[in-house]
């Protein structure tokens, strides 16, 4: 589904001096893998996510999401690309406060025509009881709490049925109940639709909910378990303290 093959990031930081956010990453995800992506701040966890999205370029190396290398197409064929396979959830909400919670559900599909207005808004009603704000669709960003936002941002990364589910620190802004229902909810919507998932977060009780668990320190993976067996050449989680 995903594979990164010696992947480098490098940014210009103040004069000319040069930061490798990553480096020389080699990674595969198959399709249907719940993959938890952990490490201090600043290790290059958010810069991964947004390589596998091709939101960011690499320095050095290719990436390929469904066989394609993403950067041998054009912006508007990579653009497609975006909408149709991935859902986002970002650490921030992001919601337009201008729209109803139904109408921000609804958003993704401006870009992706689906099957007709009576369809989509269908589907975005389902999503939305799903994730249990049925009630709310009428309502704007503002009159929700931040988890309920969450909620409303996870439906609006499904509406276009992605196969692939990108997820930045989805939640480092909520209390503890409401993290555990928000990772409750993630795991629901793996489990039932089989979605491939990148999760990354650095709250290090969230690392046992997926089916694979990457450990990543100075740019570089330093551990990749699945199902708590690590890969060889690949220095075990259990050695690593956490962070």
């Amino acid at each position: 589904m995903v594979r990164l093959k010696q992947v480098s990031k490098r940014y210009t930081a103040g004069r000319n001096r040069q930061v490798e956010a990553v480096r020389g990453v080699d990674l595969s995800v198959d399709k249907g893998e719940f993959v938890v992506i952990t490490g201090r701040s600043g290790c290059g966890k958010t810069t991964l996510l947004n390589l596998i999205a091709g939101l960011a370029r690499p320095t050095v190396g290719s990436v390929f999401v469904g066989g394609q290398d993403i950067w041998e197409l054009r912006d508007v064929q990579r653009s497609f690309l975006r909408n149709r396979m991935f859902g986002f959830v970002f650490q921030y909400p992001s919601l337009m406060p201008s729209l109803t919670v139904l109408e921000n559900a609804l958003l993704p599909t401006i870009f992706f025509p689906g099957d007709g207005d009576a369809g989509t808004r269908s589907r975005a009603n389902a999503l939305l009881e799903t994730v249990g704000l049925g009630d709310k669709c009428s309502m704007y960003p503002r009159q929700l709490s931040a988890g309920q936002q969450q909620r409303a941002v996870i439906a609006r990364s499904l509406i276009n049925n992605p196969e692939v589910l990108l997820a930045d620190e989805p939640t480092s802004n909520l209390d503890e109940q409401t993290e555990r229902e928000v990772i409750s909810l993630f795991q629901d919507v793996h489990a039932s639709s089989g979605i491939t998932v990148l999760l990354v977060t650095h709250a290090s009780q969230l690392v046992t909910h997926g089916t694979r668990l990457i450990h990543m320190s100075g740019g570089e993976i330093s551990s990749d378990n699945r199902h708590g067996t690590s890969e060889k050449g690949v220095r075990p989680i259990e050695l690593i303290k956490n962070d």
